[in-house]
C-alpha cells in the first residue's frame, strides 16, 4: 500500500518516440537520442510527473540481441538524459514474441503492447494518477494500449508516425486524442502551454 500522493504518469514509447527508429538496436551505436528528447523529459520532471518508458522489445525473443543489450541501451539512455538534467522513473519492456526462436522468450504474454502487463506493472510499482495520465507513442499500438488502460494518447509523427496516419488509423475504430510532432511538442501540448 502505498502512502504518497498519487502522481500523474506519461508513460512514453521509446524507439521512433525517445529515440530514432532504427529498426531493431541490435547494438549501441544504432541508439540515437532525438535531440528535443531530453528537454521533453526534463519538462516533465519540473511539473511532477512520472515519465516512464514502456517498450516492445521483441528482438529478444527472435533472438537478434540479448537481453544484456536491452538493459545496456537503457542505462545509455539513462547517462544521456542525466547529462542535459532529465531522468526518467523507470522502464518497463516486453522481450516476448510468441513466434520467437529464444524459448524462454517466446511465449504469449500480457505485456507485449497493446497490452496492459506493463502499464499494471507500473501500477504496482507507483502510485499513479490514472486519470490524469498520458501515453506517447509513434505507433497505433501505443494508442491502442492508451484506450484499453483508460489513458488520453498522443501520437507523435516520429517514428512510424506519419505512416501509421496515413495507412494505419484509416483502418482502425479508435484515434489518438492529440497528434504532435514530437515528443516535445506532446509534452507542451499535455502540459497545457
Amino acid at each position: 500500500m502505498h502512502n504518497s500522493v498519487k502522481r500523474p504518469a506519461v508513460f512514453i514509447d521509446r524507439d521512433g518516440t525517445i529515440n530514432e527508429q532504427m529498426g531493431y538496436i541490435n547494438h549501441l551505436s544504432r541508439f540515437v537520442m532525438f535531440p528535443w528528447s531530453a528537454d521533453a523529459i526534463r519538462l516533465l520532471n519540473r511539473h511532477q510527473y512520472l515519465a516512464i518508458v514502456l517498450s516492445n522489445q521483441s528482438g529478444v525473443a527472435r533472438g537478434y540481441y540479448p537481453i544484456d543489450l536491452v538493459e545496456e541501451v537503457h542505462h545509455h539512455m539513462r547517462l544521456l538524459l542525466e547529462k542535459e538534467g532529465a531522468f526518467v522513473d523507470a522502464i518497463f519492456y516486453c522481450p516476448h514474441y510468441p513466434r520467437g526462436n529464444v524459448p524462454e522468450y517466446s511465449i504469449e504474454c500480457n505485456c507485449r503492447k497493446p497490452r496492459t502487463g506493463l502499464i499494471e506493472t507500473a501500477c504496482e510499482v507507483f502510485d499513479i494518477d490514472m486519470k490524469n495520465s498520458y501515453m506517447v507513442g509513434d505507433r497505433y499500438s501505443d494508442i491502442e494500449l492508451a484506450i484499453r488502460s483508460g489513458l488520453k494518447s498522443v501520437l507523435v509523427t516520429t517514428g512510424y508516425g506519419l505512416g501509421d496516419i496515413n495507412y494505419v488509423f484509416p483502418g482502425l475504430s479508435f484515434r489518438p486524442d492529440h497528434i504532435a510532432k514530437d515528443l516535445l511538442e506532446a509534452t507542451h501540448w499535455m502540459m497545457g502551454k
